[in-house]
């Protein structure tokens, strides 16, 4: 049995006060409502909690172009007007919006991730959690599928200065495309997704095929999956495919995106997975004893992301938790925010559609 890990966790109290918009998919909300879980349950007690640093417009730029990076800093909803030629060149507007402390946002997110990085390099910790990063599709020159900085980029590339091989794990439903992009020439990170495929579904990437170029050629795997698929399903396809990319690659460091769009029910996703079939996938690879970067990711309904992301914090702890949910109030406030803020949009709509 293995020994005990030393496990850190990174939580900024603002994280979780953002908002993407009206009807918008992604709501940061999450965040808080999974660290009142977290908090309920005492699972702090079994970690070192940190407020994390905040990434600065350099640390992005260590992937991201200078060029969308300043703009990712001054760009604001009272000013978007001015952008206009800018929005469509960074692909920002519909799915990935302007909102009120958007360059803040990615500070926090990607300045946990890079700190998780920094530990982990320094030997501080045996596992880094950050429920807040995990944002896959950002590109070097875009913004992506809700990401406008790719923490994980980063973070590898904070890992690379210590560790000659670095393993990026992605389950989100979601195909990891701009980890995978970043990484398509070089053999020094392996990258393995597992994700839904086909009839156009986002980001239209993550063909088996797709195996890297170069020196990166095979070191890049793609697991296409159908919709549907369950606990049991994704569980043997998951375990073989990892067993071999360990025995090939042989990481020094892995970094795990566990983006809980993959459970049943989530308002994107189309798989069946349970809580504890994706808990599952993380409870292996914590076993692997390899150094470890757990990350957030997609996830649109609230309640599974809160509970999932709750549950596999436990697992990284080793601690049983109740599948009673404690009272937490953050959900509460949650649901009557979103209530308050239905009510008070309907003399609005109501304007619009009953105009003579």
């Amino acid at each position: 049995m293995s020994s005990k890990k030393r496990v850190v966790y990174f939580w900024d109290p603002d994280v979780g006060n953002f908002h993407y918009g009206v009807g918008h998919p992604m709501k940061p909300q999450r965040l808080s409502v999974t660290h009142s879980l977290v908090l309920h349950y005492e699972l702090y007690k079994k970690m070192q909690v940190y407020r994390p640093y905040r990434a600065c417009a350099h640390d992005m730029s260590r992937f991201h172009s200078d060029e969308y990076i300043d703009f990712l800093q001054r760009v604001t909803p009272h000013n978007i007007q001015s952008f206009n030629k800018s929005l469509s060149h960074f692909n920002v507007g519909d799915d990935c919006p302007v909102f009120d402390g958007l360059f803040d946002f990615c500070s926090m997110y990607t300045g946990a991730s890079l700190e998780g990085a920094t530990r982990l390099n320094n030997q501080c910790c045996d596992i880094a959690i950050n429920w807040s990063g995990g944002l896959h599709h950002a590109k070097k020159f875009e913004a992506s599928g809700f990401c406008y900085v790719n923490d994980i980029v980063i973070a590898i590339l904070e890992l690379l200065k210590f560790h000659p091989r670095v393993l990026y794990i992605d389950i989100d439903i979601h195909h990891g495309d701009g980890v995978q992009e970043a990484f398509y020439l070089t053999d020094r990170v392996m990258t393995v997704s597992f994700h839904k495929y086909g009839n156009y579904f986002f980001p239209g990437t993550g063909d088996m095929y797709e195996i890297g170029a170069e020196s990166g050629r095979y070191y890049s795997v793609n697991v296409p999956l159908k919709e549907g698929i369950d606990d049991n399903s994704y569980f043997q396809t998951f375990k073989p495919v990892i067993q071999a990319v360990m025995e090939f690659y042989q990481p020094t460091c892995i970094v795990l995106q566990c983006g809980a769009d993959s459970l049943a029910g989530d308002r994107l996703g189309c798989f069946a997975l349970s809580t504890k079939g994706h808990g599952e996938c993380v409870k292996f690879v914590k076993e692997l004893n390899i150094p470890l970067l757990v990350l957030g990711g997609g996830g649109y309904t609230v309640r599974n992301v809160s509970r999932c992301w709750t549950y596999e914090t436990s697992l990284l702890v080793d601690e049983n938790i109740s599948s009673e949910i404690p009272y937490n109030g953050r959900l509460f406030n949650f649901i009557l925010y979103s209530f308050i803020f239905i009510i008070k949009q309907l003399p609005c709509i109501f304007s619009i559609y009953l105009k003579p």
